[in-house]
């Protein structure tokens, strides 16, 4: 146990002062956006919404998603990381406490819109701002402690927040995520100073090689699948919170501690489950079938039984196939892009989970609204067995495409 422990410590060592300092704002950032996990149960319980209505916000805010990653990553490259960074903190506080006020439907769809594109806008300059603070080296594992900072802090906003729902009301959620961003801005702003990207490899001519990512068809086979599954996924931020209180009468508070035990599990077992399956040599492609289908099995097992403890058996299982399909996808993805084209297939892949928000929560609430919960959760499932064929389906292709690839190209498999 001391070994792990002292294996797990020695990842994190030799990262700079600047990189920590992104992280604990970054935490501050995932943790202080307690509204989302319970936004579902605010807009019907506080708000009086129906349930196709959440769902059109949701839509709303999917688009708000898209739009401000997009539009992040043009800022980030015109004005640059640090402005972008500072702004989306300040901006996206003030936005968060204005929300609560917002009363009709229309105005909420804006409301949420116009918060959420200026909050994700945060997200690729965090990125770009880790590559360039990152000390030689280093960058890999500085991600790696960013992803730490955001799962950390997204296990531990749901379950403050449920408390304070629990204790206090909805309305002071919106007042701590908003105070706790503006702070982290102007703490942000007094504590890292602005650094400039190091353009030597900008000023490199990089020879395109292979196809643009929508003519490469089993890159379009892959993104079609990581959009049906985040499709499904993003259920268990709107969908399932409803779920939890309407069909098995769980409070705020548990179904904080629910989220809390999906960000724990992740910070905690990640690292060490994905350095088993790479000693095991599990290729990407199938990493993303069991991903897939753990995620297929959270849904059905609900219908097992009325038992309470089955939302917990789910979450665990929703838990598994994130940790085994989120890495090795991401990584499949930049594999996939040939040289000089990486850029514009990270960012088609980027978009996946941004449409999934789009069309993914109206979907569920609507399905809910019509059949019910149980039927819902079995046609996810039988949905995500045939995202599961397309995965063996992607595996066979890809398999078969590296053995006819050249042996100066990297190997997928």
């Amino acid at each position: 146990m001391k070994k792990l422990y002292t294996n797990y410590i020695s990842t994190f060592r030799g990262l700079s002062r600047e990189i920590w300092l992104l992280s604990l704002v970054t935490f501050i950032n995932r943790a202080g956006a307690m509204v989302i996990p319970f936004l579902s149960l605010y807009l019907v319980n506080a708000k009086g919404f129906t349930l196709p209505q959440v769902g059109w916000i949701m839509t709303a805010f999917g688009l708000g998603s898209l739009i401000g990653t997009l539009l992040g990553g043009k800022l980030t490259d015109t004005i640059g990381f640090y402005k972008v960074i500072v702004a989306s903190l300040f901006l996206g506080g003030i936005g968060f406490i204005f929300l609560q006020f917002v009363e009709s439907f229309y105005g909420f769809c804006f409301g949420i819109f116009f918060l959420i594109l200026v909050a994700d806008s945060y997200r690729p300059a965090i990125f770009v701002a880790c590559e360039v603070y990152s000390k030689p080296g280093n960058v890999t594992r500085s991600i790696t402690l960013i992803r730490l900072a955001i799962n950390l802090g997204f296990s531990i906003g749901p379950l403050i927040g449920g408390i304070i729902i629990a204790t206090i009301n909805y309305s002071s959620l919106f007042w701590i995520d908003g105070i706790t961003c503006v702070l982290a801005s102007f703490g942000l702003f007094m504590l890292l100073k602005p650094k400039k990207h190091k353009g030597s490899d900008t000023d490199k001519v990089v020879k395109k090689e292979g196809v643009p990512p929508y003519l490469n068809y089993v890159f379009v086979l892959f993104f079609i699948i990581m959009i049906a599954n985040s499709i499904c996924f993003v259920q268990y931020f709107s969908v399932m919170p409803l779920y939890y209180e309407k069909a098995h009468f769980l409070t705020e508070d548990i179904i904080g501690w629910l989220f809390f035990i999906n960000g724990a599990l992740i910070v905690l077992f990640e690292m060490p489950l994905i350095s088993w399956l790479e000693r095991k040599n599990m290729s990407k492609t199938m990493a993303t079938f069991w991903g897939v289908f753990f995620l297929a099995l959270s849904f059905v097992v609900l219908n097992i039984s009325s038992w309470t403890g089955v939302v917990l058996i789910g979450m665990i299982l929703m838990t598994i196939g994130e940790m085994i399909g989120s890495p090795f996808s991401n990584a499949l993805a930049l594999e996939m892009a040939p040289t000089g084209r990486k850029g514009s297939y990270m960012g088609v892949y980027s978009m996946s989970f941004s449409i999934s928000h789009i069309f993914g929560h109206n979907l569920g609430m609507n399905m809910v609204d019509s059949f019910g919960f149980n039927l819902t959760w079995i046609t996810m499932f039988v949905f995500l067995i045939l995202i599961c064929l397309g995965s063996l389906w992607l595996h066979k292709l890809v398999k078969k495409k590296t053995k006819l690839a050249v042996p100066k190209q990297i190997s997928i498999e």
